[in-house]
């Protein structure tokens, strides 16, 4: 395998093994935000997640649809972590897609432990909404610490 090959294989690797992504999102003026979020992947280029549609993060996406996101295990010693770093655009799931996706994002919380879920909790007047981040960018770090872009 390639050297872009074996890192684009350690990033899915990194995609598929961690539950959390940390969300940056900023509101209309720029400040910016972050949050951890549970997420299912579709793919290595579109990722979801349920949140309600009061939280910041969510706020900052109805007026600024630019994200970035890392994935990455904080449990491994300190100068051995890796990371998976995306920059994109996000926005809760249309109505037309909601059954294809929240299906996506129920099978794996089912994965996990966690409950099921339904379009029904994912649509007004429920609590909460299913939101998609497409990424446009990819990066990983090499063994020399550089950030190399990468295609998953």
């Amino acid at each position: 395998m390639s050297g872009g090959a074996e890192l684009a294989a350690s990033a899915r690797a990194i995609v598929d093994a961690n539950l959390y992504m940390a969300l940056a999102t900023a509101d209309e003026s720029g400040r910016p935000w972050v949050s951890p979020v549970y997420f299912a992947p579709l793919g290595y280029r579109v990722l979801l997640w349920v949140s309600r549609p009061e939280r910041r993060h969510s706020r900052n996406l109805a007026g600024r649809d630019a994200v970035s996101i890392a994935i990455f295990d904080s449990t491994v010693p300190i100068g051995t972590g890796r990371g998976v770093y995306m920059t994109g655009t996000a926005s809760e799931v249309a109505d037309d897609e909601l059954e294809e996706c929240i299906d996506v994002f129920s099978r794996r919380s089912l994965g996990h432990g966690g409950g099921p879920f339904s379009a029904a909790e994912a649509r007004a007047p429920a609590p909460l909404r299913l939101y998609r981040a497409t990424a446009s960018e990819q990066w990983i770090l090499d063994s020399g610490d550089n950030r190399v872009p990468v295609t998953l």
